[in-house]
């Protein structure tokens, strides 16, 4: 296969050296997240799909919608998705792999960046965990990662986004996070997020993006209550000096025309797809919300003949029953099904991904603009002539306003509302 001048350059340059070494003779892609948000801002009101790869299926549906789209995309895996207590195959150390694999056998050209999304941490024993694990992440393949503790206070937020990051490769896209995606409840504030991204840039750390809890939620939305655009709008504009740009979580149950208004409104260039994606691939039937329809009994609904058989839906089923699984409960069944999935007939395996490229195209070229963006992805990385495009930003705040001792303290003067404690992993 004959590749263009300017990929091949990219390809030359623009892998970061940790794929270099795992893949040296690929012809994937593989970038920073950096690049594909600047090839979201090179674009203007675009935004990369950052798709969670839960099953195998999802991962080559939407690497094909993004060729055919001609995007720049990203395939992530979450903590609780894919991390050390997995409820996925596909993991931090092996999904580099996967999609290594997948583009070098369907010929993926566009830019894909790899993503840790939402590496939590929620105590002591998380961060000296993290100082352990991020590396080896990055060694697997991971090429950009979402430092979530947003569980935490906020000065103690700050804090330990200060003590992880040195164990980040400065290359590697960056995000990070205010506000615990619950909903309506706990909403992110102005001066939650002007505090943790004042405070980063005072110590020369410039994240890529920051993630909000503008009103929406992971997983399977009871109604189509979700993201505040406007104050999603508001924030990005009280931290626009520092050039960081947003992620949305929890797109899955928010209509299409609120997510154009999110690329529209907002300095959005990341936006995560995760349960819809996974429903998709199982055959499922979902509204244009992303949300899994459900029939007079409550129960979900198959679409006969398409995703997985029948017969492998019905054992799925009658697993979740006898585990006394609810509806949210369901993706629990990705890693035990995951070789079974694989085990179809390949009309199956083949009908599964193209369900997902037909929605992840739809989504990359209708809501998000992000179509023709990976050109502008290879051509960041051909201007910077190396896989490291730098930050952004540039220092603004006094480190001497920003020692321990005055984080604390001035973590003491915001105003805000963390809502209701739990479990809001997705």
């Amino acid at each position: 296969m004959a590749y263009p001048a300017d990929f091949e350059k990219a390809l030359q340059i623009g892998r970061p050296p940790t794929i270099g070494a795992l893949f040296p003779h690929s012809k994937a892609l593989i970038v920073s997240g950096k690049v594909i948000d600047r090839a979201m801002l090179a674009k203007g009101k675009a935004i990369a799909l950052a798709a969670n790869g839960r099953n195998y299926f999802v991962i080559r549906g939407v690497l094909m919608a993004a060729q055919r789209a001609n995007a720049a995309v990203i395939i992530e895996i979450a903590k609780s998705e894919g991390g050390r207590s997995a409820y996925c195959a596909v993991n931090y150390w092996n999904m580099a792999r996967i999609v290594d694999s997948l583009c070098n056998e369907l010929g993926i050209t566009v830019p894909v960046a790899i993503h840790a999304d939402h590496y939590g941490i929620k105590n002591e024993t998380d961060l000296a965990i993290a100082k352990v694990e991020i590396p080896s992440m990055f060694e697997a393949g991971i090429t950009s990662i979402a430092i979530d503790a947003s569980h935490l206070p906020d000065d103690q937020n700050l804090l330990s986004n200060l003590e992880i990051t040195p164990f980040i490769p400065s290359w590697a896209g960056l995000e990070t996070e205010v506000g615990e995606i619950k909903g309506k409840a706990g909403l992110s504030t102005v001066s939650e997020a002007r505090f943790l991204i004042q405070g980063l840039n005072a110590h020369g750390i410039f994240p890529d993006w920051i993630a909000l809890n503008n009103g929406t939620t992971h997983g399977i939305e009871a109604s189509d209550a979700g993201i505040q655009v406007d104050l999603t709008s508001q924030i990005h504009a009280a931290i626009a000096d520092y050039r960081v740009n947003g992620a949305q979580h929890g797109t899955s149950g928010n209509s299409s025309e609120r997510l154009r208004e999110i690329a529209q409104k907002t300095a959005t260039t990341k936006a995560n797809v995760a349960t819809a994606l996974q429903m998709i691939s199982w055959g499922l039937e979902i509204n244009d919300y992303g949300n899994a329809q459900l029939d007079t009994d409550g129960n979900f609904i198959k679409v006969a003949g398409e995703g997985m058989s029948e017969e492998l839906w019905a054992e799925m089923v009658a697993y979740a029953d006898a585990k006394g699984w609810k509806k949210g409960d369901y993706k629990g069944l990705n890693l035990p099904f995951e070789n079974k999935l694989l085990a179809q007939p390949r009309e199956i395996r083949d009908r599964m991904a193209k369900r997902v490229e037909e929605f992840a195209y739809r989504i990359m070229t209708e809501v998000f603009n992000a179509r023709d963006t990976a050109p502008l992805a290879i051509q960041a990385i051909i201007t910077a002539n190396s896989h490291d495009l730098g930050a952004k930003g540039q220092r603004i705040e006094d480190p001497a306003a920003w020692t321990r001792e005055l984080i604390i303290q001035r973590a003491t003067c915001l105003c805000s509302d963390k809502g209701p404690t739990g479990n809001f992993d997705d």
